[in-house]
């Protein structure tokens, strides 16, 4: 089922935004607050530590690899993911 950006803020759901860009998977890491995180998951904005176990997707491509890495991959057998609803 589609989520919104919004749905994951309130619900305080860290989260990883998934796209594809010239045929390779792109995750950015997002902080539940909306701001975009670097390497060590911790957000500038509210000083929280991270942890990016959802996986919001942009696009029906980016769902496809998605469900291959979570059914495929150990790394990622906890992690759940959802199309971006529009």
């Amino acid at each position: 089922m589609p989520i919104t950006l919004d749905e994951l803020k309130s619900r305080g759901i860290d989260y990883l935004l998934a796209s594809v860009e010239n045929g390779e998977l792109i995750m950015e890491p997002y902080c539940a607050c909306g701001t975009m995180l670097d390497e060590t998951y911790r957000c500038p904005e509210c000083s929280r530590n991270c942890e990016c176990k959802f996986v919001a997707c942009s696009d029906p491509r980016a769902m496809a690899i998605v469900e291959k890495l979570v059914a495929g991959s150990p790394s990622f057998r906890h992690f759940e993911a959802s199309l971006i609803a529009e």
